[in-house]
């Protein structure tokens, strides 16, 4: 007990010396994740729990992931649950995961992106507290928001505690744009009725699916146990890097937060033919098709109106393990177009409306390229389609139910 106790006083300690200890105008303090707030203040909370870990690679904290600062105060974690592309982020996109066992620790891994994608009576055995950590990008088809949704759902049918450790929204906590999600769009990529980007942490999104009824229990009876715990220094004014944290790639494919930002938009794009990037070290940044021809007028007309850097380029598409496979127009050069944030002001960029222009454009001056059913599902509606065929601002056609959705999230902020 004793050695244990002096594990945690030092651990607490380290992390304490690791975070600013004033906050002055020009040097405030990092933001300190839920996951921090928990190791370094509430460790005493775990102790005596069986505890399993719905994470992935970002749950770190100072390069540290918290798998490994649990077990080195002797928290006893029995098992980890595996969300797209890993626990240890180990898999691309759509890369349907195993049951295994983690080789670093000996932990059983149960996969919740394969045939199971909500845990089972049988996976949360011997589990009475689990802990979800994952760094979300504020996009509603990113999948990490649909595994939070379906996992409170397995602990309340089981009588599972859960905790959400909260991490910033990239985006920051005042950009929402985008069509909110119609019922009959309801899928893995879009589980709330919800704006594309909505502007909310996982932790307030999870007030958000308790508050408005959104768990389908198998048990109406049940209730869920939970509880949110929320970051330090974080205010909704700020974008990722406002928050001194490390990014840390949350997907493959996204490998710095310019990428995370601009795929709020252009991941509009793997509802069509063309390629959104795959296959290279540019995803989401670049777009392309083999007979892509937007004119160079039009082309800076789009990156003027939307305070971006475009220019045209050309790219091969090319299979990576672990980040794509078989991606679109795979050994086969394109014709396409580069995308930068200029001198990194975020904050003049609206990601969602550009990726509607350009989608509309690239249509438009791309005869072999078509649209799919998976676009509807990653805009949630099928006014997307409506959209294409009209010279309008998408931003009109969505304002109003923005404006409302703004109102209603009101209610569930914790920030």
């Amino acid at each position: 007990m004793i050695l244990r106790l002096l594990a945690l006083f030092a651990a607490t300690a380290l992390f304490a010396a690791c975070t600013p200890s004033t906050n002055t105008p020009s040097e405030p303090p990092a933001v300190r994740t839920g996951a921090q707030v928990m190791i370094s203040d509430m460790a005493d909370d775990l102790a005596g729990r069986n505890i399993g870990l719905v994470m992935n690679p970002t749950a770190r904290i100072y390069g540290t992931h918290v798998l490994d600062s649990l077990m080195s105060l002797g928290i006893n974690v029995v098992a980890l649950y595996a969300p797209e592309h890993g626990f240890r982020g180990d898999y691309g996109a759509g890369e349907r995961i195993s049951d295994g066992i983690d080789e670093e620790t000996g932990l059983p891994v149960f996969s919740l992106y394969g045939e199971t994608r909500k845990p089972s009576e049988t996976m949360l055995e011997g589990v009475d507290l689990l802990l979800f950590d994952m760094q979300d990008v504020g996009a509603r088809f990113y999948t990490y928001l649909s595994t939070m949704g379906l996992v409170m759902e397995a602990a309340a049918d089981y009588d599972v505690e859960m905790w959400i450790l909260d991490r910033p929204n990239p985006a920051g906590g005042e950009y929402v744009s985008g069509w909110m999600r119609e019922d009959e769009h309801t899928s893995f990529v879009g589980a709330y009725p919800i704006p594309i980007a909505h502007g909310m942490t996982l932790g307030e999104l999870a007030h958000m699916i308790v508050g408005e009824g959104w768990l389908e229990l198998t048990n109406p009876a049940a209730q869920l146990n939970y509880r949110v715990i929320p970051m330090q220094h974080w205010d909704r004014s700020m974008l990722w890097p406002q928050t001194g944290l490390p990014w840390v790639p949350p997907s493959p494919n996204l490998p710095t937060f310019e990428h995370a930002f601009v795929y709020l938009g252009t991941c509009l794009i793997e509802g069509t033919t063309m390629s959104e990037g795959r296959g290279t070290d540019d995803p989401f940044l670049l777009i392309g098709a083999p007979d892509l021809n937007i004119p160079d007028a039009a082309l800076q007309t789009l990156a003027t109106r939307y305070s971006l850097t475009i220019r045209d380029t050309t790219f091969t598409p090319v299979e990576i393990p672990g980040r794509a496979l078989r991606p679109k127009h795979q050994d086969t050069q394109v014709s396409g177009i580069y995308i930068r944030v200029q001198d990194d002001h975020f904050s003049t960029v609206n990601p969602v409306a550009f990726g509607h222009a350009l989608l509309r454009l690239s249509l438009q001056h791309s005869p072999s390229s078509t649209t799919n059913n998976f676009l509807k599902r990653l805009a949630g509606t099928d006014r997307i389609l409506d959209y294409l065929q009209t010279d309008v601002d998408a931003v009109y056609m969505w304002t109003a139910e923005v404006e409302a959705f703004k109102t209603l999230r009101q209610a569930y902020l914790i920030y």
